[in-house]
């Protein structure tokens, strides 16, 4: 059983509520449905976003997009925080969880103990963390971590990139040193491996702290050198920190392929295409199952075959040759039917 101190209780609340009085502005904080029928109870969402915040045009705005789409289909009431540092991160969850929402989404892996620990708290709110990634202890029973095979989306982006390159020297750009990110890279190297044998993949991290996820200076350097190096097609998993990427790529004529979202209007003429990682889909499913009574806690694991992981084809790839999305298609499927194993460290 777990037991409160009542003074430490309202101390925690009103450090909640002080804590987010540093957050910065975000307008509007809530978006609501007008619902005609007064007896239908309007559920509340509330969405605290990861590193580099709404308009970073990759995992970020695919929650918001995801959490939206949600909003207008079931009526919720939806807000939005965007955390300043750690410390915010937890007060943000607080503060939507003390005001009774239905669901408390954290987008990002740095959220994961941080919403366990509040959802001990709060037994009777629902919470979500989209890449979630577990430790030692017991996921709460009303947290949903959501985690995604990221070596799967990224072996097509490694297919690509193997297909492309004219140098045999592909590079690879992470944000934060972490085991997520790892994961990206190892599964980008098995993608290229797979198409060209001989071609040679440049790794290299932004940082060891979640800021490496926001530095386009260091991601623009980091890339500078690979060229240096020989290589000739650039994919990041870095966040904000990818912009300084797409730039390092323009200026020498280079190839790059997005992350997460589509990214082609970041750098038209650099960026073929994009690796999907649909935070947008399982940000909308977890509130899809809230709104229709499905909530399940514990880990849901989203790959290939469950749609979440792609890559962008159309009118935003249109130089990728037919023959490259074909040979990537063949790839794809063999992982879906579990002919192919994609390592992921």
């Amino acid at each position: 059983m777990i037991r409160f101190d009542v003074t430490r209780w309202a101390a925690l609340v009103v450090a909640a509520a002080a804590g987010l009085m540093f957050l910065p502005p975000w307008r509007p904080i809530s978006e609501s449905v007008t619902v005609a029928d007064p007896n239908v109870k309007v559920l509340r969402v509330g969405l605290v976003f990861d590193v580099g915040g709404r308009g970073d045009k990759s995992f970020n705005d695919a929650a918001y997009g995801g959490l939206a789409r949600a909003r207008d289909e079931f009526n919720f009431d939806v807000s939005y925080l965007e955390p300043a540092g750690s410390e915010d991160r937890e007060a943000a969850m607080r503060l939507f969880a003390s005001r009774g929402f239905d669901l408390v989404i954290g987008v990002g892996f740095i959220f994961s103990s941080d919403i366990n620990e509040v959802a001990l708290e709060y037994p009777n709110v629902r919470f979500a963390c989209v890449d979630y990634t577990p430790n030692a202890d017991p996921i709460p029973p009303n947290v949903a971590g959501i985690a995604f095979h990221e070596e799967e989306g990224a072996f097509l982006a490694g297919s690509i990139a193997g297909l492309l390159s004219k140098t045999e020297h592909v590079g690879f750009i992470g944000g934060m040193d972490s085991p997520i990110i790892r994961k990206f890279e190892v599964g980008y190297a098995a993608g290229v491996k797979a198409v060209c044998p001989k071609c040679i993949v440049h790794a290299a991290y932004a940082g060891g702290s979640p800021d490496a996820f926001r530095d386009p200076a260091k991601g623009k350097s980091l890339t500078i050198s690979q060229i240096a190096a020989g290589a000739d097609v650039f994919f990041h998993a870095s966040g904000a920190t990818g912009h300084g990427v797409f730039e390092a790529a323009h200026d020498a004529h280079a190839i790059a392929i997005g992350v997460d979202s589509d990214q082609y209007s970041e750098m038209p003429d650099t960026i073929v295409t994009s690796m999907l990682k649909r935070g947008d889909v399982a940000v909308y499913e977890i509130a899809k199952a809230v709104a229709l009574g499905n909530f399940v806690g514990g880990m849901h694991m989203l790959g290939l075959k469950e749609g979440a992981l792609d890559f962008v084809r159309g009118e935003h790839a249109a130089r990728l040759p037919e023959s490259v999305i074909a040979r990537t298609d063949e790839l794809r499927s063999e992982i879906i039917e579990g002919k192919r194993h994609v390592p992921s460290r």
